[in-house]
């Protein structure tokens, strides 16, 4: 590839650092010579592939449990391509997106292949609803308040946004979302949670106070365990 712009995701450490190199946002960073896979250039998921393969070079949070950080980026110049990731000579870095953002995606990323090789999703809106999923790279999403979204395919996404819902994943490198207030996740291990704590009504919405991702390690968080964000700590629900 050459002389094109393609879109993707990349993953950063706290200090939007990849491998020593500051990046920016906002900002195209550009390098002269030649670029090579895992070897010279700015590297990225491109967004033909699953965004939440960044989650396999940076996790959702370091091992002294920082929260790594995520941005959609454009990458530009001379391209080469292997597997799922790219390597360029330029990189935008276009906006901070965090694990929500590329959590959902990764949930756009499925619905989109739906329709070219009949990759499974679902989807409910409805209150008191649920949405299951079994297929590999697949995703369950519900919006509806006191509902469940569960996943067991591999590399897949189960995410919630209602009020008092659950979400629950079991296959390998899944990650299990809830932004709704007072909502729970599990998962099997060696998968990630994404909490959410909110506060009270405040006329417009239940405001958010804290995100945090953890890893179903088998220690601070036990494989399926249902857990929930409360008072900045993630306790069993």
């Amino acid at each position: 590839m050459a002389n094109e712009n393609i879109k993707g995701y990349k993953g950063f450490d706290e200090k939007l650092q990849c491998r020593g190199f500051q990046y920016e946002i906002g900002k195209t960073h550009t390098m002269d010579g030649y670029v090579e896979i895992c070897e010279r250039g700015f590297h990225a998921i491109p967004e033909d592939e699953s965004p939440m393969n960044v989650f396999g070079y940076y996790a959702p949070t370091d091992e002294n449990g920082h929260i790594n950080r995520f941005c959609e980026v454009e990458a530009s110049g001379k391209i080469v391509k292997k597997d799922e990731k790219i390597a360029a000579s330029k990189l935008k870095v276009v906006a901070e997106i965090g694990i929500i953002g590329i959590a959902k995606a990764h949930v756009e990323w499925v619905l989109s292949r739906v329709k070219k090789d009949g990759k499974k999703s679902a989807h409910k809106d409805e209150d008191n609803s649920i949405a299951t999923n079994t297929g590999c790279q697949s995703a369950a999403t519900n919006t509806g308040d006191y509902s469940a979204a569960t996943n067991t395919g591999c590399q897949s996404a189960a995410t919630n946004t209602g009020r008092q819902s659950a979400a629950e994943v079991s296959g390998k490198g899944s990650v299990a979302i809830v932004t709704g207030k007072e909502s729970k996740a599990r998962g099997a291990l060696g998968c990630w949670l994404v909490l959410t704590e909110r506060g009270e009504w405040d006329g417009e919405t239940y405001p958010i106070i804290e995100v945090r991702a953890v890893k179903v390690d088998g220690d601070a968080v036990k494989p399926n365990v249902w857990y929930e964000l409360s008072g900045g700590m993630v306790v069993e629900a």
